[in-house]
Parts: structure tokens; C-alpha cells; sequence
């Protein structure tokens, strides 16, 4: 099965990185869970917002520069957040990302609160 990214999803990926980009539409064409991207770029404000809110643990996130993206499984057309379906996600994006050559990091695999919606370009190659 082949999902497409929806218009809303192609507006949040507005500032990201355009490496990053092209995983993501990799991913979306490659996926078995749909997905949606529910967060690109953000700005200072925001960030700090969702620090507040405990939502986020850094004032220095990737989000800031461009170089990470949320996404938000869909099934049936609603969002679930079951963490196996992102572990099916992040396959996706980890196959694209090494087929593509795009170092890629997923927030599922740190040791330290683990983030399965979240992926972003690795630091030591995208500083």
C-alpha cells in the first residue's frame, strides 16, 4: 500500500531541511502505517511552550533549525499514538534515509525519553 502525504502535512514541512524532506516523502511512499506530520520548524516561542508544558526537555531542539520533524500515526484516518506503530513507521524512514544516504536518528531509539513520533537528520553530519 502507498499513502501520500496530505497538503496540511506538505505545509508543516515548510523551513525543514530539504534532505529531510525527501525522507519524508521516501517514507510516506514506503510506509505500511500511514502518517501524518504534525510538526516541521518552530520557532523559539513555541519551543519554549512546549518545555512548560513538559512536552519537551531542551531549548536547543532540532526543531528550531529545520532539521527534525513530529509525525502522528494514522489508522483509519484518526491519530493513534500505540507505540508499536511507530516502530513500523520508523522503519520506513530508516530504510528511506539509508537508501537515500541522509544520516537520519529517531527519537524511539534513545536511551533517555524515548520520542517515537520525532526524526531528525544526525548532528555530526547535519551540525
Amino acid at each position: 500500500m502507498s499513502f501520500r502525504l496530505s497538503q496540511r502535512s506538505r505545509a508543516r514541512l515548510q523551513g525543514v531541511h530539504p534532505d529531510l524532506i525527501v525522507v519524508v516523502e521516501a517514507a510516506i511512499r514506503r510506509t505500511e502505517v500511514d502518517f501524518m506530520v504534525t510538526e516541521g520548524l518552530r520557532d523559539p516561542v513555541r519551543q519554549a511552550a512546549l518545555v512548560r508544558a513538559g512536552a519537551s526537555r531542551t531549548l536547543n531542539s532540532r526543531h528550531l533549525t529545520g532539521h527534525a520533524v513530529d509525525v502522528a500515526a494514522l489508522v483509519e484516518g484518526r491519530v493513534r499514538w500505540d507505540w508499536p506503530l511507530y516502530g513500523r513507521i520508523a522503519e520506513a524512514f530508516k530504510a528511506s534515509a539509508r537508501e537515500l544516504r541522509i544520516p537520519l536518528t529517531w527519537g524511539g531509539e534513545w536511551s533517555r525519553l524515548r520520542d517515537g513520533p520525532h526524526f531528525e537528520l544526525d548532528r555530526k553530519v547535519y551540525p
